[in-house]
């Protein structure tokens, strides 16, 4: 199946792509406004968005870094947290609480315009000072439950084996085997 993922990341179209191997990807970089609400929401408005722009099934995907002691939030409004607060002085904003936390990734896909699924994967964790120096937006500071490494000391196959983006991905594949 013909299947377009509307990102302009080029690390996160592989990494579908290795769990999609069955379907044709076509990547389109489309900046699609976010409105604000959860993870869900967000996701389902942006595939109907790229629904209506390609006319295609179409599938999209967002982040979240939510910490237990804020009730999930900065959640995916983390883009934000980053550019205001940076990725030096976010741990700090947990001083004194709970450090524990999670990453979730949604997938918004777009089968048409009225049909639009959602798959979810998370990866629990811990909020720790900034190390490491690659992956992701906040790679940086988050250690996976059961790890000692952050996602950013991890190799690329570290992660991707453990990752909440491969268990959305690995969601998201189940429900297309059974189309």
């Amino acid at each position: 199946m013909k299947l377009i993922f509307v990102t302009g990341n080029k690390n996160k179209l592989a990494e579908a792509a290795k769990i999609l191997q069955k379907h044709e990807l076509i990547n389109e970089p489309l900046d699609i406004p976010e409105l604000q609400g959860t993870s869900k929401e967000i996701v389902f408005s942006k595939a109907r968005l790229a629904y209506q722009k390609f006319k295609k099934p179409c599938f999209v995907d967002d982040t979240s870094l939510c910490f237990n002691a804020w009730n999930g939030l900065p959640g995916p409004y983390i883009k934000d947290f980053l550019r205001f607060v940076g990725i030096e002085k976010l741990p700090s904003l947990l001083d004194g609480q709970d450090k524990s936390g999670y990453v979730l990734c949604s997938i918004g896909y777009a089968k048409s315009e009225d049909e639009i699924f959602c798959f979810e994967g998370r990866i629990n964790g811990k909020i720790v000072p900034v190390g490491g120096d690659s992956g992701f937006q906040f790679d940086r500071i988050f250690i996976p439950l059961g790890y000692d490494k952050r996602f950013s000391e991890m190799t690329m196959e570290e992660k991707n084996k453990i990752s909440h983006r491969k268990k959305a991905f690995e969601h998201f594949n189940a429900f297309l085997e059974c189309q």
